[in-house]
């Protein structure tokens, strides 16, 4: 069993992630038993339902996670969103910080990041309270508790968190800040930054809340991206005790309660 690494950002390389994704979500189902035509609902996150009707968002990659990558629309009917006490609303506002063109961008992009810089400095401001960013969690990460574990490919082996325990050690974890300008030419408050200890006990990056506006393909989008080895640190040392499900399978917290409980094993 390989984990597969981030291959980049063209086109074609962004397929080849998809489907190294894809296909790690298909060997976990292929491990818990469930056969080859094994539901998912990628728009929901759920990348693997396992016997017991429980829901897996299941991430591998060698450096990065992709939690969401929305459009306006997303924010705007989303009611998960749309309740997170304005989180969506300004998340909405970041996007209308740049003009409806992709050319006009590019004609004045130091207007547009000037204007980014309030609603996400909003954004920080907003996250300082743990309630409001464990909930942020919940939606981005479990599309609001839909989704029952994370389920990660990490060093060979997946490794299974219950929803509310990865919520709670992020939550715990995180520092939240604005990203800031540290060379000539940068402009500051462009990105939500959220920052915890390594494994060297530095404070370091996991978690950027920015926009991605890098082509026209991909235009006025929010981006939600952590760093996968920082993210394991902290899971991995925030939630305990730790199981063995099988040779290729560990289970953590809470999960060891519920993971693995199907149908035909219950009395």
């Amino acid at each position: 069993m390989l984990d597969k690494g981030y291959r980049g950002s063209s086109a074609e390389q962004a397929r080849q992630y998809r489907q190294a994704g894809h296909d790690d979500a298909k060997i976990f189902a292929m491990l818990l038993g469930v056969d080859e035509t094994y539901k998912n609902n990628l728009h929901a996150k759920k990348d693997v339902i396992d016997p017991s009707g429980d829901a897996h968002s299941v991430k591998s990659g060698r450096k990065k996670w992709q939690i969401f990558l929305y459009r306006r629309n997303r924010f705007e009917t989303d009611d998960g969103f749309q309740a997170l006490n304005g989180i969506g609303s300004l998340l909405i506002h970041c996007i209308d910080a740049f003009p409806p063109r992709y050319i006009d961008y590019e004609d004045n992009k130091q207007a547009a990041k000037e204007r980014l810089r309030t609603p996400m400095r909003e954004l920080k401001d907003r996250f300082q309270r743990k309630a409001l960013l464990r909930a942020f969690l919940m939606k981005s990460i479990f599309n609001g508790g839909e989704v029952d574990y994370l389920t990660v490919l990490h060093e060979a082996k997946f490794h299974v968190f219950r929803n509310r325990d990865v919520v709670q050690a992020f939550g715990d974890a995180f520092i939240v800040e604005n990203s800031q300008a540290h060379h000539l030419g940068q402009t500051p408050e462009q990105k939500v930054v959220f920052r915890a200890h390594n494994a060297s006990g530095r404070y370091i990056n996991i978690g950027e809340l920015e926009m991605r506006n890098d082509s026209a393909r991909h235009y006025q989008e929010v981006r939600f991206n952590m760093n996968k080895e920082p993210a394991m640190y902290v899971l991995l040392n925030r939630i305990q005790p730790k199981e063995q499900f099988n040779e290729d399978i560990f289970v953590y917290g809470h999960a060891i309660s519920t993971f693995g409980r199907w149908p035909s094993q219950e009395p």
